[in-house]
């Protein structure tokens, strides 16, 4: 292990990247909550705004992925689809197998300059969570309780809020509704047994709600759903503690451009068209573990300094005077204050913890098989 890869996995450095994260978060929100009183006004300058100061923070966790692990994100697809990333409202539909699944999906997005601007069908409980729920809701992202009777207008007036969006928008579906384990695997089965669904192996039975409901509602702003099937080389197992560690990993991402106009609009034959969609992604899937590559050209964007830059930024700025703050404790001797200021650390630890612990898949949580999930699809 080189020195720079050993420095990586030092708990206090990992702190201090936590430290930025978490104070330059809460800086935004309030950034954020200051930016309301121009709804009324012009809404379109809110949102301009906000896209941004999204962006300051969400690229933080891309700067992880990309400069601090050095992963690396290979694109499978052809390049007219490329030319076209970043110049369209587009839905996304992503596999929900990995724990850095999200983050392979932002850097994609930030590459192509979307970042900002990218949305979510996100659960409700995520709204309560600290900088992840609270920059959502002044992003105007869309939660759901997953639960389609509480949903409906909710979710309807979300998605018509967004049809005059002034920024292109990546808007990300887990149609799965929760990530693959092999309990929830089985319990998805025997949900397509009971009806007469073909089994997936690599997946989990898609929610065809949400989707139809949000190329419904869409329809005329979006021009395309993008499908995309993301493996890692080597059979690797890619965790977001892995990242911090600096743990680099070798992602593939299989790309597919399906224009709007020929997906069906009756509801039915579009949940028909989802369920073939997820039985060729089941396929690509198989495809990868036998040749340990997807089919088609393979193209790999390079990663862009801003992430970087963001966050040096940042760091410059909060690190310093708590740096300069942690060695007056020290050099005043004051038992009080040396632990006043070690509580402060364990509690951030804490924190920060805790906000990691939203993406480890163990403790991701789904009804999907139960009585209620079931009359949702």
């Amino acid at each position: 292990m080189g020195l720079l890869a050993y420095l990586k996995t030092q708990f206090v450095l990992q702190l201090l990247l936590g430290f930025v994260f978490v104070v330059s978060g809460l800086i935004i929100n309030f950034i954020q909550l200051l930016t309301c009183v121009l709804w009324p006004f012009n809404k379109q300058l809110y949102r301009r705004i906000n896209t941004r100061l999204s962006y300051s923070l969400w690229s933080q966790l891309v700067m992880l992925l990309e400069w601090w692990s050095g992963t690396e994100c290979t694109l499978y697809t052809d390049q007219a689809t490329v030319e076209r990333f970043g110049k369209e409202h587009v839905i996304i539909i992503l596999n929900h197998n990995y724990e850095i699944d999200f983050l392979c999906g932002w850097t994609m997005c930030e590459r192509y300059g979307v970042l900002g601007s990218s949305k979510v069908l996100a659960k409700h409980e995520l709204l309560k969570v600290p900088l992840i729920g609270w920059t959502w809701y002044f992003l105007e992202i869309v939660f759901c309780k997953r639960k389609w009777e509480e949903d409906r207008d909710t979710v309807f007036r979300g998605l018509d809020r967004l049809k005059d969006y002034p920024e292109f928008m990546w808007f990300l579906l887990y149609c799965e509704g929760t990530r693959f384990t092999e309990k929830k695997h089985q319990i998805s089965m025997e949900v397509a047994e009971s009806k007469g669904l073909p089994k997936l192996k690599y997946h989990l039975l898609p929610r065809t709600k949400g989707f139809t409901t949000t190329l419904k509602c869409l329809k005329g702003t979006v021009s395309a759903v993008y499908d995309v099937t993301l493996n890692f080389k080597d059979h690797q197992v890619p965790t977001l503690l892995g990242i911090i560690n600096g743990k680099k990993y070798l992602a593939d991402m299989r790309i597919r451009r399906f224009p709007v106009d020929e997906i069906p609009e009756d509801e039915k034959e579009c949940a028909n068209w989802l369920h073939k969609l997820y039985q060729e992604k089941d396929a690509l899937q198989e495809h990868y573990h036998k040749e340990g590559t997807f089919p088609g050209p393979t193209i790999t964007p390079p990663r862009r300094l801003w992430t970087l830059l963001n966050f040096l930024f940042w760091a410059t700025l909060l690190l310093s005077p708590l740096i300069n703050f942690a060695c007056g404790v020290v050099v005043s001797g004051s038992p009080l204050l040396i632990l006043g200021f070690s509580l402060f650390l364990i509690i951030a630890s804490i924190a920060i913890r805790r906000l990691i612990g939203v993406t480890e898949i163990k403790k991701t949580g789904s009804s999907y098989g139960d009585e209620g999930a079931k009359k949702q699809n």
